[in-house]
Formats: structure tokens, C-alpha cells, sequence
């Protein structure tokens, strides 16, 4: 199976949103360079960015994500984020009205099932949870082998927490990686066991 890695672009202070569900300048680095990081031609970063990034978005199987921000993005118009498989999305609810069913979303309830399903459909490819309260809820299960942050030289000073709702504290190893991009710091940490 592959790893479990916890990961978002995130402020100085903790954060990966604003008090209002808006990210403000936490995804300006990825247009604040002139190699690009997808086939969109959009998204263009720094050559250290790129050589990081994209070798990491290329080992990704599944994608976890939960239904607020399932509904904040409008489910992605059924086709998964940055090339990634499938998406698995934590919810109680059922798949919105009308949602097409042969898109490759899951709908699970609850982070364990969540992590079995990713794990089936990925492999041994990565498994990549969204922080926030989902992801802080799969670190809290202890099912996260890696925490992975862009962070972005910005103070929002309250928002959505990158580790959610994590009341408890958790060890990570001295980081594996460090390295500076154009207006981002990229940071990669194993979970201690």
C-alpha cells in the first residue's frame, strides 16, 4: 500500500484559509514562476518548485477530501484535480442530486473507511489527504505516514486550521526536505510512530 501523506499549501501562522473559506495569496506561488507545472499553462512555478512538485503530484493515486470542500468546488466538475485518479470524499450525506455517477468519486462516511478505499484504488501509489479538518482527523486516527506543507509568507491571523481540529499533540521527525521556491517554502516531515 502506498504511504498516507497529509499536505496543503499553507500560511506561516497555520492556516490553509481565510475565516471565509477563501485562500487568498496561499496559491500565488504557483503562478509566480515561468515553468509549468501542468498542461493548463496556468499554473507556472519556479524550476525548483517544479522539479519538487511535480515529482510528488506524479505519485499520487487518490486524493481524500471532505464534502465541504467537495461543495466549495463544486465537486471539481466530476473530473478529480490536477490529473489525480480518483477522489475520495468523507461525508454523511449521499453524492449530490443529479451527481454523475460514473465519475471517479467515492462517497464514504468516516476517515478509516476513507483511507481503505483510497488504499485499494491507489495501490502503492501515494495516498494524499487534504489538511483541515479531515486531514486532522486522519492524523488523529494515527493513519498519516507523512505531513507534506507549501508554506506561504502570509499571516491570516485566524482561518481554517491546516491540522484542523488536532487537540492532542503529535511528533513528526526532523524534516526530510527543505526547499525554497518563489514565494514558498516546501516542507516534508514523517509522522513519528
Amino acid at each position: 500500500m502506498g504511504k498516507v501523506v497529509m499536505y496543503s499549501s499553507v500560511s506561516v501562522d497555520g492556516f490553509i484559509a481565510d475565516k471565509n473559506d477563501q485562500p487568498g495569496p496561499l496559491f500565488d506561488w504557483l503562478t509566480s514562476g515561468d515553468v509549468p507545472l501542468d498542461d493548463s499553462g496556468a499554473v507556472k512555478v519556479s524550476q525548483t518548485s517544479y522539479d519538487y512538485t511535480r515529482a510528488y503530484w506524479d505519485q499520487i493515486g487518490v486524493t481524500i477530501a471532505g464534502r465541504h470542500v467537495f461543495d466549495l468546488t463544486d465537486g471539481w466538475d466530476g473530473k478529480p484535480p490536477g490529473g489525480i485518479d480518483h477522489v475520495v470524499v468523507v461525508t454523511h450525506r449521499p453524492p449530490p442530486e443529479g451527481w454523475d455517477a460514473g465519475a471517479p468519486f467515492h462517497f464514504v462516511d468516516g476517515v478509516e473507511a476513507a483511507i481503505a478505499k483510497a488504499q485499494e484504488l491507489a495501490g502503492d501509489r501515494l495516498v494524499e489527504v487534504a489538511a483541515g479538518d479531515v486531514g486532522g482527523q486522519v492524523l488523529a486516527a494515527g493513519l498519516v505516514d507523512e505531513v507534506r506543507m507549501d508554506v506561504v509568507p502570509v499571516v491570516f491571523g485566524s482561518g481554517k486550521r491546516y491540522f484542523g481540529p488536532v487537540d492532542a499533540q503529535h511528533l513528526l521527525e526532523d524534516p526530510e526536505v527543505v526547499i525554497q521556491g518563489n514565494r514558498v517554502l516546501h516542507l516534508r516531515y514523517r509522522v513519528r510512530r
